[in-house]
């Protein structure tokens, strides 16, 4: 059985282990790249950047994410992640434009390239490194349910595809089809800039503290009632603040019920609520309802 400290060596490992991948892959795709002029690998190039830059960023804000609650900061710092990712979108979206305007010129005044074998061997190795550090990756997930690594390994999922279309991309203009090459580099400008919009997206819902989505709010309500002497549930808010969940809701008891009992029926209904989802940080509120005698 492994432990918490084992666990916190494989995502350690993991962690360092796709920033090392990132940075040896972007070397590689530079010199290519100033090889051979193709706007495919200057995509690929900037992608692997991102890599790099996002997991230093990651990694300093995570580091803050996680420093526990104080009196300036009651509900932690989470949002730090959020943060972090707002900056990595506008990174990642001027790089996109970048590419494209790089792609739209080698359209209007198309150029042939240079080494393309070195292109290919170049992708050819970022296709075995990236497929390697996933399959880690899926390790790292298996035996710790790290959320982070896990969605790393997303990111990397895309990357993979990422550089497939590039290998391709460079096969068919070393056979004269010279056009491709820019075309495929609008291609994934669009893909990054998509992914970009995408990050925005859900790190706007993290500081705008959007709702968890419908069916969770429902089903802890029901975890709630389903409590022996409840009566009912209302007012149930829910957000995100980087790996936490902050649910309120009001209890309905009885009046007449006795405060330590009342108490025990709102910590019942706390643990019910954190079995089923451990990243919630549960506030329960005890209303007394007037209970009509039958007859």
């Amino acid at each position: 059985m492994t432990t918490r400290v084992d666990h916190a060596r494989l995502m350690r490992l993991a962690s360092a282990a796709a920033l090392a991948t990132a940075l040896l892959l972007t070397l590689a795709k530079a010199l290519a790249w100033w090889l051979s002029g193709s706007v495919s690998l200057l995509a690929g190039l900037t992608d692997s950047l991102l890599d790099s830059a996002a997991s230093l960023l990651n990694l300093i804000a995570v580091h803050y994410a996680l420093r526990p609650a104080d009196d300036d900061h009651r509900y932690g710092h989470g949002k730090a992640e959020a943060l972090a990712g707002l900056g990595q979108a506008l990174f990642i979206g001027a790089s996109a434009v970048l590419i494209a305007l790089q792609a739209v010129e080698r359209l209007q005044h198309p150029q042939p390239l240079g080494a393309p074998a070195l292109g290919i061997t170049v992708m050819l190795l970022s296709l075995l490194m990236t497929g390697a550090l996933l399959l880690f990756q899926r390790h790292v997930v298996r035996v710790t349910g790290s959320t982070a690594i896990r969605a790393d390994s997303l990111h990397y999922r895309s990357d993979l595809l990422l550089n497939a279309s590039i290998l391709l991309a460079l096969a068919l203009a070393a056979y004269g089809w010279q056009r491709l090459d820019a075309l495929f580099g609008l291609g994934i400008a669009a893909y990054i800039l998509w992914s970009a919009l995408r990050i925005v997206r859900e790190a706007v819902a993290v500081l705008m503290d959007e709702e968890l989505a419908p069916e969770v709010s429902a089903r802890m309500q029901e975890l709630a009632c389903a409590v022996p002497g409840v009566l009912g549930v209302h007012d149930l808010r829910t957000r995100i603040s980087g790996t936490r969940w902050f649910v309120q809701l009001h209890l309905e008891l009885p009046e007449e019920l006795p405060l330590k009992l009342a108490h025990g029926l709102c910590v019942a209904v706390e643990k019910a609520i954190r079995e089923q989802y451990p990243r919630a940080e549960v506030l329960v509120h005890a209303d007394p309802v007037t209970v009509a005698l039958p007859g």
